[in-house]
């Protein structure tokens, strides 16, 4: 509980940058998806990160936790204050500090979008490539090791990060990594910090590696007569070694939710939206060889989209698939669980939960990043209703249990947060698990980042 003592610091510090109002605390108590949590006690919108590590001071002094937030984008509930305390809000930390375009590096605040970055880099040729779909923070994108639709080409997250300044609990601050292209440098302390989940500091800068932007893109939609087709089809594009830059899996409930909700004229079937990068005769050799590979899966209905215009809207209406689905279902919300797979057994981790989810009766649909074998299911609920809540916690803990069979993991990309916290002796097995406790206790002692998530 935050006490009097601790509030009146906090004012003192923060001033109106301090809110302990109704309204934003529970802005703040908001997750994308069924899990949820209360409030926090209050709300703090730091400008720098002499600010933060104050913060982390008061917060070792009068012993309240701080939970860091940067666009509310999650799915397991990350950010929610399950134990109370301060959400630390990372909205005005929102600028580009450096871009050194010779370098291929940027240094970004935590609060500044992917999508914000992009913008500002236009005119350099350069480009950030992790896109995890929604617009999230880079703070929080690094903070959940996300990746997304580019990342069977570009990496996730923990590659395109090269180095962090964090702030510890008790205030230190601390630099991990350089601007260097690699180092071997003594223990690795950013890929610790990138999907920590706030659980050992709170990010208060990134430098990142950016890429080149493509001298030529070109996209494509197909359909497949079955979904086990199209995910066969994947396993063989990229046992080939073809250089995809994206390859994402629709399932047909997906694609007639697309094309209502964003206006496409997609075949009401299975379908993969590919994606090439590169010099114009390279990019046209990968389409034609693609071609050739889905045509020997039955696929039809190629869809080219080779203007900047049409392939905005393509990749748009796939950014969009979350909302299109859930207002397929009106009065539903979703549970959104994601599972990634060896690539050899993509056919069977989809196959196996397409079945499952049938079986269910509940709508769920599949769609994913299949190029590094990571799939989503959106399994709708009912608002209120406990049942179809239960039976959709049901399918995501056995869509869990059936990757790690596969020899995969409990999710690709949407990290752990409170959903799949109980699933992580699973995958780690107990020394594991038992182990990131003991990084936590050493580097925050008593327990205030984020305290109630990913370790035991």
């Amino acid at each position: 509980m935050l006490t009097d003592a601790a509030l009146a610091d906090l004012r003192a510090a923060f001033g109106p940058r301090l809110s302990v109002g109704h309204a934003v605390r529970d802005a703040h108590a908001q997750s994308e998806s069924l899990v949820s949590g209360p409030p926090p006690e209050a709300v703090v919108f730091p400008e720098t990160t002499a600010e933060v590590a104050e913060l982390a001071r008061l917060s070792d002094r009068h012993g309240f936790a701080l939970v860091g937030w940067g666009a509310g984008t999650s799915l397991e509930g990350h950010a929610l204050a399950v134990l109370g305390g301060v959400t630390v809000d990372f909205a005005r930390m929102d600028r580009v500090l450096e871009v050194r375009p010779e370098d291929m590096v940027a240094v970004v605040q935590p609060g500044i979008t992917r999508e914000r970055l992009n913008e500002e880099l236009r005119a350099t040729g350069l480009f950030f490539p992790v896109d995890p779909g929604a617009n999230a923070s880079l703070g929080g994108i690094a903070a959940t090791r996300a990746s997304g639709t580019a990342a069977v080409r570009y990496g996730t997250m923990r590659g395109n990060v090269l180095g962090l300044e964090v702030v510890l609990a008790g205030g230190e601050v601390i630099r991990t990594g350089t601007a260097a292209p690699k180092s071997s440098a003594g223990y690795d302390l950013t890929a610790l910090m990138v999907g920590s989940e706030g659980t050992l500091g709170l990010i208060t800068e990134l430098t990142l590696r950016l890429h080149g932007q493509p001298e030529a893109v070109s996209a494509a939609a197909c359909a497949f007569p079955a979904m086990v087709a199209a995910v066969d089809c994947v396993i063989a594009t990229i046992q080939t070694g073809l250089p995809m830059a994206r390859i994402e899996f629709l399932d047909a409930a997906t694609v007639a939710a697309v094309n209502a909700f964003s206006g496409l004229s997609l075949p009401p079937a299975p379908q993969l939206l590919v994606e090439f990068h590169g010099s114009p005769e390279g990019v046209a050799e990968q389409a034609a060889r693609f071609g050739e590979i889905a045509e020997g899966f039955g696929a039809t209905g190629f869809q080219w989209a080779k203007a900047p215009e049409d392939r905005k809207r393509l990749w748009a209406a796939r950014h969009a698939a979350y909302r299109a689905i859930l207002a397929s279902r009106p009065g539903s919300r979703a549970i959104v669980t994601d599972a990634c797979v060896p690539i050899s057994a993509l056919a069977a981790a989809v196959e196996e939960t397409a079945a499952d989810i049938a079986a269910s009766g509940l709508p769920g649909p599949i769609l994913g990043h299949v190029g590094d074998g990571n799939f989503h299911a959106i399994l709708m609920v009912r608002d209120g209703d406990a049942g179809e809540a239960a039976t959709a916690k049901a399918l995501a803990h056995r869509m869990a249990e059936r990757a790690l069979r596969l020899g995969g993991t409990i999710t690709g990309e949407h990290g752990i947060g409170l959903g799949k916290r109980g699933l992580m002796a699973a995958e780690h097995g107990a020394g594991g698990w038992a182990a990131m406790g003991r990084i936590k206790a050493a580097l925050d002692p008593k327990g205030l980042m984020n305290p109630g998530k990913l370790v035991p």
